[in-house]
């Protein structure tokens, strides 16, 4: 199952845009300048809406491991870019490094379950630059992981998605809930088999 990108020659097959960003290439990376004022959340404690970040997503069925790295530069509170699992705007997953500002920011997860999200956190420096990813999936269970060096992987959650689904959209993704742009580059993504058991 294992297929490796690093957008060497742009989108690889496959892979289609939601929510496409005005400012983006694809060579040596992924290298994105998010539009202003996009986000993912889902009525919690805010009750707002947002479903308009950007995403470059493949389809799949089955149990699966994807992983990236990602380089960022934040200027602006919740600027973010990171792992996406979706099914559809009410059930999705994301994992990334929403910047606070000042000295820390924070590394966390947010699982959207039939219309409502969460934001489960730890607080990182605000001087990390680059991060590794990984959610891996066995049945409707995830787990979500991120390494600081990409050999040394530690448990942000375990979660569930409770709405039914034969297919998920995967990827990864970017934005800048606030004013202003954010650059940001995925080095890679990589798609393979899920090595996460049940013990």
């Amino acid at each position: 199952m294992k297929s490796s990108t690093n957008f060497q020659e742009g989108i690889p097959p496959g892979f289609f845009w939601f929510n496409e960003p005005r400012d983006y290439s694809a060579a040596n990376g992924l290298h994105i300048s998010t539009d202003p004022n996009t986000d993912y959340w889902q009525r919690t404690h805010y009750g707002f809406r947002n479903d308009n970040a950007h995403a470059l997503l493949t389809k799949l069925a089955g149990d699966f491991r994807i992983t990236t790295c990602a380089r960022f530069e934040p200027n602006n509170r919740y600027d973010q870019c990171g792992l996406l699992v979706r099914l559809d705007e009410e059930n999705w997953i994301k994992a990334s490094t929403e910047y606070i500002a000042g000295d820390r920011s924070k590394l966390g997860s947010v699982v959207t379950n039939l219309g409502y999200s969460d934001w489960a956190t730890t607080e990182i420096s605000s001087t990390v630059r680059r991060m590794w990813y990984r959610i891996s999936k066995r049945g409707s269970d995830f787990l979500l992981q991120n390494s600081f060096n990409g050999q040394t992987w530690l448990q942000m959650r375990i979660t569930h998605m409770h709405a039914p689904f034969d297919e998920l959209q995967v990827g990864v993704y970017a934005c800048s809930p606030m004013d202003g742009r954010f650059q940001c580059t995925f080095e890679q993504i990589v798609i393979e088999d899920n090595e996460w058991k049940s013990q």
